[in-house]
């Protein structure tokens, strides 16, 4: 996915910029960068691959060099940013979070208009954020170039740019990702601190609401669909309003979300005590009872407290993440190494496991691939029993909007595959599709069936949507959905 976090300061931004970015590390495995404005020295830029490293260590040195009021960072799944751009509009640096599914046509469009180029990515890609700074630059302002790149992207787009006067911060058209605006100190009175002489007050933007506390910030304003704000350390004002309609992905509270932040109100760890509490009363009303409940590793970890709360079913660690060395299991590009990677990570604690009865909470279940290792890994270290409650429905669809995973085909689900066991074909008609949608279908029951067979599961029981939605609390029309039942 991606995340980013910008700095408009009355001093020096580079160390809350620098820190700022590096709570973003969760959201983003590939590449990562910092811009930054001085008055003395213009626009710089660092951009470093953290493929094998994280983002601090690879940018210690440039945080020792860099400085400037005013900066943007970001930590990114695929291309090379932020950039910075000379164009009729002045010189702006920026960054997205989003995916364009239009890109191809709206390069060709803007081949078509000018001498356009752009510049090849390693992948042999054209860059998004190029793309989007290019849309951006056939307006006459930034903020109508802003607004006319969210009103022709298919997909969605989120993005910070930065001028030498303050930063631009736009929320997707539909809210479908975060944006917040902190503040520190009180910027209204411009005080000095007599000790220091530095003035520490202004703002800051992110996508992750958490990571500016210890920074000194608090929460100021979270921005709404389509919403535009001009920021600068004196201030913030709305430059083109926010839109009705929302459609906020809701697997931010699942997976994407870190434990601390919130969105829309909804704190990601509360959200998820929530959907184990659901997925206990729905165990509880089939009478299931194992001896320990357990949560794979990180995300699956509060659903499962929420599930024991509510049961008063003992919560448990069977196994145990060994993270001093081991990278996430999706940073590899290739599937096979991801899985092994996954697998290395988890150790097992036997005299937790040994014959037990355990119910294992994950976020989701994708190909399924890690999930069945982890469980053939807990039978032998001798299980008795592995119950798996998905705490989200089933992934039927594939995200055309954020990136959720690299699957190149909606085949590589394992909803996708069963179904098509069961139906015989790849492309079932949407009417015979949506009885799979429907938890008190047969159908229904059918695929899951097969998917608890395949995956040498003791039971299979998913989080249902309606169940799932209650416990946000949130109105369903404001929340996308798609990766479950095709609405978004």
């Amino acid at each position: 996915m991606g995340g980013f976090f910008g700095v408009a300061s009355h001093d020096d931004c580079v160390f809350d910029l620098f820190y700022g970015t590096d709570y973003h590390s969760h959201l983003g495995t590939r590449r990562a960068g910092m811009a930054v404005y001085s008055r003395d020295d213009g626009f710089d830029r660092a951009i470093h691959n953290i493929e094998s490293s994280h983002f601090r260590p690879k940018f210690a040195w440039d945080v020792e060099r860099m400085h400037g009021h005013l900066g943007i960072g970001c930590i990114s799944d695929y291309e090379a940013q932020p950039l910075v751009v000379r164009s009729h509009l002045g010189v702006f640096a920026i960054t997205t979070v989003g995916r364009i599914n239009n890109l191809e046509e709206l390069a060709d469009q803007l081949f078509g208009q000018s001498r356009q180029h752009f510049m090849e990515m390693s992948s042999g890609g054209i860059n998004p954020t190029e793309l989007v700074a290019s849309i951006i630059n056939q307006k006459e302002s930034l903020a109508e170039g802003i607004r006319f790149a969210q009103e022709i992207i298919k997909g969605s787009m989120t993005m910070l740019v930065m001028t030498q006067d303050g930063i631009y911060a736009a929320r997707d058209r539909f809210g479908r990702t975060p944006v917040e605006v902190g503040v520190k100190g009180n910027p209204a009175k411009f005080e000095v601190n007599p000790d220091s002489g530095i003035d520490n007050s202004g703002y800051c933007v992110c996508f992750e609401s958490f990571s500016y506390l210890n920074l000194g910030y608090q929460p100021e304003k979270e921005l709404g669909p389509g919403e535009i704000v001009f920021i600068t350390p004196e201030g913030y004002e709305t430059v083109a309003p926010p839109f009705s309609e929302m459609k906020i992905c809701t697997f931010l509270w699942i997976y994407y979300g870190y434990p601390t932040a919130s969105y829309e109100g909804l704190n990601v760890e509360e959200a998820r005590y929530r959907c184990g509490r659901a997925l206990a009363k729905r165990d509880m009303q089939r009478g299931i009872r194992p001896d320990t409940v357990a949560g794979v590793p990180d995300s699956g970890i509060a659903h499962a407290i929420g599930y024991s709360n509510e049961s008063g079913i003992p919560y448990s660690r069977p196994f145990i993440k060994y993270t001093p060395t081991w990278p996430r299991s999706f940073m590899p590009t290739h599937q096979n190494k991801r899985d092994l990677i996954a697998k290395m990570k988890l150790i097992p604690d036997q005299t937790l496991i040994g014959g037990k009865s355990l119910l294992l909470i994950d976020d989701s279940i994708v190909r399924g691939t890690q999930l069945r290792e982890t469980t053939e890994y807990l039978f032998k270290n001798g299980a008795k029993e592995v119950h798996i409650r998905p705490a989200c429905p089933p992934l039927v669809f594939g995200c055309p909007y954020i990136n959720f995973s690299r699957s190149n085909s909606e085949m590589e689900l394992i909803t996708r595959r069963m179904i098509k066991e069961l139906e015989g074909t790849a492309n079932p008609s949407d009417e015979i599709l949506e009885q799979y949608l429907d938890p008190d279908s047969d159908q229904y029951r059918a695929m899951l069936d097969k998917i608890c067979k395949q995956l040498n599961f003791t039971s299979l029981h998913y989080h249902r949507l309606d169940d799932m939605i209650e416990g946000l609390g949130i109105d369903h029309c404001k929340l996308c959905t798609h990766c479950w039942n095709g609405k978004g």
